[in-house]
């Protein structure tokens, strides 16, 4: 069963995937890394600002769902977390590099294309074009009969599809027909009455006639 994380338990999971790889010696991260993490404006989309409060208290609910490990020193009284989600020895998930960047970048960015995965992979994995994105999206699509990731419908005016992971809950199977149900309904124009119209013309021509005949005895 996939964990249903909120956007907040998705961010934190994600930082803390990136950071133990791309700075492996300022890992695991404390509260005020954490926090910032959380909270960059570039890499991540939707930015937030989460006060360290909130962090905490995602970090431990995590920890309780053991998705999180919280680290304290009885000596400091510091916390330092790290991430259960994948690749340790309980994890649910063993990922392979490309499949643990994909997966990073997906629980920080939300919907991409594998030409944007692969773009903005590199700190975490370097791939060799965009089919060998979408290779490794297949396989977490194909995950053990249980999908991890969908592939979205083409948004009209992009070249290629966006894919999603499933970590908070099932997407809807065509995001174009949710966005027209939620797009105001276009106004249809008023049927013409023929008959209506008909006799208008009549009434109108018959005004210009009688001003016809005014004008003519008045000249």
């Amino acid at each position: 069963m996939l964990p249903n994380l909120t956007a907040n338990d998705a961010r934190v999971i994600g930082c803390l995937m990136e950071k133990s790889v791309v700075t492996p010696d300022q890992y695991p991260l404390t509260l005020n890394a954490l926090t910032n993490a959380c909270n960059q404006k570039s890499s991540r989309n939707p930015v937030m600002s989460l006060d360290p409060g909130m962090v905490q208290r995602t970090a431990q609910d995590l920890a309780t769902r053991h998705l999180v490990r919280v680290e304290e020193s009885f000596r400091s009284g510091v916390q330092k977390f790290r991430h259960r989600f994948c690749n340790t020895q309980l994890a649910d998930y063993q990922f392979d590099p490309a499949q643990f960047a994909i997966v990073c970048l997906l629980l920080l960015r939300g919907a991409q294309t594998p030409g944007e995965l692969r773009a903005r992979s590199g700190r975490l994995h370097a791939f060799a074009d965009n089919a060998a994105v979408e290779d490794v999206l297949t396989t977490l699509i194909e995950w053990d009969h249980n999908p991890l990731v969908v592939k979205l419908p083409r948004t009209p005016g992009r070249r290629d599809a966006e894919y999603m992971h499933l970590f908070s809950g099932p997407i809807a199977a065509d995001a174009d027909e949710s966005r027209a149900k939620a797009a105001p309904a276009k106004p249809r124009p008023a049927a013409i009455d023929v008959a209506e119209l008909a006799h208008r013309v009549s009434k109108l021509e018959a005004e210009v006639a009688e001003l016809r005949e005014y004008i003519k005895t008045r000249g």
